[in-house]
């Protein structure tokens, strides 16, 4: 089975101006020369990490990892003004112009995999080539699978605390009933759905793995600004219409991609991607029997790092 590569430092990093009050946190690592690839990653808002730059090999690849609006080290943190899906898009485009980079490949996971689509479907020129993990698809049906009826059936207890963290009044919806919590004016009640949702989020995504806090764990005004930027995109809908990644997959016809989605994936259920690969057909899709949904474990690195070896042979 394939590992991660060994840990390399970027060689240049800069703050992209994007003509709003965003600046975004740009880096690069592996050579200059190599294929250059754009990683993309999840959330919204939960940054990049260093292990990200692992996935490829430094001898073959042009690294790039940016941190989205609000998120990671980008400036300034938690900020919603001009923050949208097609914001994110339009920086993308920035980083790639920016560079001199005249195709890329993109590699992203979860909400990182609704990016990096949606992407393509405004730049299919641009991109040489996708790696697409644990399919998001921003559809309505994937927020209520998580935030509605769906995962709450497998975790019922982490569910309850969820939804008990919200004004009995405002359960009906749970989003609308998170944001009237977390965008008012108790300050006791915003760091309870904060902790709630964050606890929730990590269930789903780990599983057993999970360990839940403890109630004396103290909630940060980051972490506040973290839940916020997920609801913010969660409340929007992702600012796509209903069904915009599927429907405009066509012209991605062309365009090499590998498709990995974990079977125990329960914060993107495997639904998803099976519909992804019905609207491109032309591409390779793996299914990784015991992966979940994050981009941790034998199973899954050995996949990813496979594919991006691929890409190189």
């Amino acid at each position: 089975m394939k590992t991660l590569y060994p840990e390399i430092s970027p060689f240049h990093t800069f703050f992209l101006e994007t003509g709003s009050k965003h600046s975004v946190y740009v880096e690069q690592s592996g050579i200059p020369e190599g294929i250059p690839v754009l990683f993309l990653h999840g959330g919204p808002c939960s940054g990049t990490k260093p292990d990200h730059r692992r996935f490829f090999n430094p001898e073959h690849y042009h690294i790039i990892l940016f941190d989205q609006r609000g998120c990671g080290l980008s400036l300034p943190f938690g900020e919603l003004e001009n923050n949208t899906t097609q914001d994110l898009i339009d920086d993308m485009e920035r980083i790639r112009q920016h560079l001199s980079i005249e195709q890329w490949m993109l590699f992203g996971g979860s909400w990182g995999a609704a990016l990096a689509l949606l992407y393509a479907q405004q730049h299919q020129d641009k991109v040489l080539g996708m790696i697409i993990r644990a399919v998001f698809l921003a559809r309505l049906q994937d927020l209520e699978w998580f935030a509605k009826v769906g995962a709450n059936l497998i975790y019922p207890e982490q569910w309850q605390r969820l939804i008990e963290s919200i004004p009995a009044q405002a359960r009906e919806d749970v989003v609308k009933g998170l944001c009237s919590a977390l965008w008012g004016d108790d300050e006791v009640a915003k760091r309870r759905v904060t902790k709630e949702w964050m606890g929730w989020g990590g269930q789903v995504a780990l599983g057993n793995d999970f360990k839940p806090g403890r109630p004396s764990d103290h909630v940060t005004d980051k972490m506040v600004k973290q839940v916020g930027m997920e609801l913010h995109y969660a409340k929007n809908h992702y600012f796509v219409t209903e069904n915009q990644i599927l429907e405009n997959c066509a012209i991605l016809q062309n365009i090499p991609a590998i498709i990995i989605h974990g079977r125990q994936d329960l914060v993107c259920p495997i639904e998803a991607g099976m519909r992804l690969h019905q609207a491109l057909p032309k591409a390779e899709y793996i299914i990784l029997p015991n992966a979940g949904h994050i981009a941790q474990g034998s199973e899954m690195i050995d996949a990813l790092v496979s594919a991006t070896d691929k890409f190189v042979a």
